[in-house]
């Protein structure tokens, strides 16, 4: 009796997901056009579009830490056609901010994670640097006289700058900037010791020879610079730092609904051109179960809210 009860309450949502999408589908971006969340998102959008039999349209809506973009899609329906690209700034949003108007957790139906990218940590081409381990070693010597150029005050650059501070045991000044440009600048004219940035916007001058790679931030060697090391086989036990993305859509969204998307997101992930593009990019194309995408999340907010606090970070 329990199991047919079952069968009968399922049988709508069956054939809500069997129909499902009845209209285009939006994802919406806390971030604005041109960088590399936008372009990954833009790049599996027409994958997607051919598995759902729908348009998948990609609106970008930056501005007030992400909150303007997780706040929309929490309170839109919940029949899978409004999508967040969910970011690491999620994650750490709770610890940034003393209040949110939606509960980055439990507001939101996790789907799957889309990709992890890694940072590098460069000097200038003239620098007296040639190893990570010599930055620290420097920084140990002379406390409180090195410096580590970023971007985005709270922001992932910002934070796994604070994170290798801390992890390396160094007295060094994290020290944000507007742009990479200004810290790209600060590097190569000696201002700033070493900065963090992602390795897209820093590859060309990597590549040059405008700037030295020292080591990336993930765990493991990424294609691009296949000959640097990571920071932890630079001696910096434990630091493994990859900004990433996700898909959510938000809370009681049908399960059959967000499996559908999980499924097409796989496909589209895995398509040759797909993955091409985002090696090119950096990006680690990686996806998840929704369960696996709810316990990372989770786990990555309680880590950078350690960061924060031990940064110091005011709250907004």
């Amino acid at each position: 009796m329990k199991k047919l009860l079952a069968a009968l309450l399922a049988a709508p949502l069956l054939a809500y997901a069997q129909a499902y999408p009845t209209k285009p589908v939006r994802i919406v971006l806390p971030f604005g056009p041109g960088g590399v969340a936008d372009i990954t998102t833009r790049t599996i959008a027409p994958k997607l579009s051919e598995g759902l039999g729908q348009q998948v349209v990609v609106e970008n809506m930056p501005g007030a830490g992400g909150i303007r973009a997780a706040e929309a899609v929490a309170k839109a329906d919940p029949d899978g056609h409004t999508l967040l690209l969910l970011t690491n700034g999620n994650a750490v949003s709770q610890a940034l901010f003393k209040s949110l108007p939606y509960d980055p957790v439990n507001d939101f139906a996790m789907i799957s994670t889309v990709g992890f990218f890694s940072m590098v940590i460069v000097t200038g081409a003239n620098s007296k640097y040639k190893t990570l381990q010599e930055v620290i070693a420097a920084a140990k010597q002379s406390p409180g006289k090195l410096n580590i150029g970023t971007i985005t005050p709270g922001g992932t650059q910002h934070l796994a700058g604070e994170l290798f501070r801390s992890s390396a045991g160094m007295d060094a000044l994290v020290v944000p900037h507007k742009t990479t440009g200004e810290v790209v600048v600060g590097v190569r004219n000696g201002s700033l010791d070493v900065g963090v940035d992602f390795i897209a916007p820093l590859i060309s001058g990597i590549k040059s020879g405008d700037l030295r790679a020292l080591a990336v931030t993930a765990g493991k060697r990424q294609p691009q610079l296949p000959d640097v090391p990571t920071a932890q086989e630079a001696g910096v036990k434990g630091y493994d730092v990859a900004s990433w993305n996700a898909l959510a859509a938000p809370a009681k969204t049908p399960r059959a609904v967000v499996e559908r998307v999980n499924q097409e997101l796989r496909k589209a992930l895995a398509a040759p051109e797909v993955q091409k593009r985002f090696q090119e990019l950096g990006v680690d194309p990686r996806p998840s179960s929704p369960g696996e995408l709810r316990d990372f999340f989770v786990s990555e907010s309680a880590r950078w809210t350690k960061v924060v606090e031990a940064a110091k970070i005011p709250k907004q």
